[in-house]
């Protein structure tokens, strides 16, 4: 338990450097998508403190895909550690408006370019997908979302809301499926090799020709493709063990 807990406590130092060092340049280049790049070196390292080994594929895809939309399962607040392996250059998440108060991280996060949504607010947050839409389209920025909205802590890929999937369709680009292992049941803390973590891009999803008609059935084959994926990749990890 004092491995664990020692490695939560250093991962929380790291975040907070991270922070500390991410203000600063994004106030030498505020909004620049090109900060959260930089950083994610530094995140990465994240990984290492915890103790497991990231196994990623077929994620130069997401290169050729870019700029885009990527959609990944999201389990907890460790899933930062994990986009740092395969981030490409250009690409922001989309976040709670609340973490911008976040000491340190907060600032970083919002001084990065990362786009803050309001979810209570459901006009503001309409208008940020069409923001979104416009990252995309003009600025060469990728964008990253979690489309469960919230952390899945070991309860499988959560259903996913729509916002994402109209964002794809308004923006006319393809979306890009990202794959992550399930954390829970396959990751000990309390021991020095702490597990193994897959990562796994699928093929990219067109959203040519299709409208607003279409989202929830959209919605609906993504979740399906990432939820799969996801047990197929458990099995394996199960099955080196």
């Amino acid at each position: 338990m004092i491995l664990k807990y020692t490695r939560f406590l250093l991962c929380g130092l790291l975040l907070a450097i991270v922070g500390i060092i991410g203000t600063a340049i994004g106030l030498l280049r505020p909004f620049n998508p090109g900060n959260v790049t930089i950083m994610a070196k530094m995140v990465k390292l994240g990984t290492y403190i915890l103790g497991f080994k990231v196994i990623t594929r077929d994620v130069e895809m997401m290169h050729e895909h870019h700029p885009g939309l990527f959609i990944s399962n999201h389990q907890h607040n460790i899933d930062i550690f994990l986009a740092s392996h395969i981030l490409p250059h250009r690409t922001v998440s989309l976040g709670k408006k609340s973490l911008k108060w976040i000491p340190l991280f907060g600032q970083f996060y919002w001084l990065s370019g990362n786009v803050l949504i309001d979810r209570n607010n459901k006009r503001s947050a309409h208008g940020t997908m069409d923001q979104v839409a416009v990252a995309i389209k003009e600025k060469n920025t990728s964008i990253w979302m979690m489309p469960e909205g919230t952390r899945s802590h070991g309860r499988g890929v959560l259903p996913f809301k729509k916002g994402a999937f109209f964002t794809a369709i308004n923006a006319q680009v393809d979306i890009m499926p990202i794959c992550i292992s399930s954390l829970d049941g396959n990751l000990d803390f309390t021991k020095l090799r702490s597990g193994t973590v897959i990562i796994q891009a699928l093929p990219a999803v067109s959203t040519a020709g299709l409208t607003k008609r279409d989202v929830a059935q959209l919605t609906q084959d993504c979740h399906t493709m990432v939820k799969e994926q996801v047990k197929k990749l458990d099995a394996e990890i199960a099955s080196m063990t």
